[in-house]
């Protein structure tokens, strides 16, 4: 059973079929929509502000999700994948993104739909990404947009195949 706890007096609230895994971390003001995924070792810390969570999101193995005290919150979108060991810190994410492994998104950034931050790419504080674009590098910078098949190919591919690798989990299974 993954590590849920409450803090200041706020406990985290999930929608249905959600799977999390046994040493995932989920504290504090955190709300989830329906038919996420929480891999091992990822934490969120809603314990400084809060953290919303729209559906069929993934937070990968060794993600971290969290934000600053008092200055920012975090809110993800719908069909968002956050990959292996990225961390997402007081930012919006709006729906259909992927967030690379490794990757970087620092506070007070904004990634609009249908976007992908490359793996390792670093996004400085007050970054807007526009919708439909790539964006990689150190600090991360556009490299161009994003055509329908890459679209569905890793974007969606990658929300989906979530959904489908958690289902290996879930008891009974």
């Amino acid at each position: 059973m993954a590590l849920i706890k409450t803090c200041r007096g706020h406990a985290p609230k999930f929608g249905i079929d959600c799977w999390f895994a046994e040493n995932a971390t989920i504290v504090g003001d955190v709300i989830m929509g329906d038919e996420c995924s929480v891999w091992f070792s990822a934490v969120i810390r809603g314990d400084v502000n809060s953290i919303v969570i729209g559906n069929k999101v993934n937070i990968q193995d060794g993600a971290v999700i969290h934000c600053t005290y008092e200055k920012t919150k975090t809110i993800l979108g719908n069909n968002v994948s956050i990959g292996h060991n990225a961390l997402v810190h007081g930012c919006t994410i709006e729906d259909n993104v992927l967030i690379g492994m490794g990757s970087i998104v620092m506070d007070d950034c904004y990634i609009e739909s249908g976007s992908i931050i490359a793996a390792g790419a670093v996004l400085l504080e007050g970054t807007r990404v526009e919708a439909g674009s790539i964006w990689a590098g150190v600090p991360a910078k556009k490299v161009k947009n994003i055509s329908p098949e890459l679209f569905e190919g890793e974007v969606m591919r990658i929300a989906n195949n979530y959904k489908k690798y958690a289902s290996w989990f879930k008891e009974g299974n």
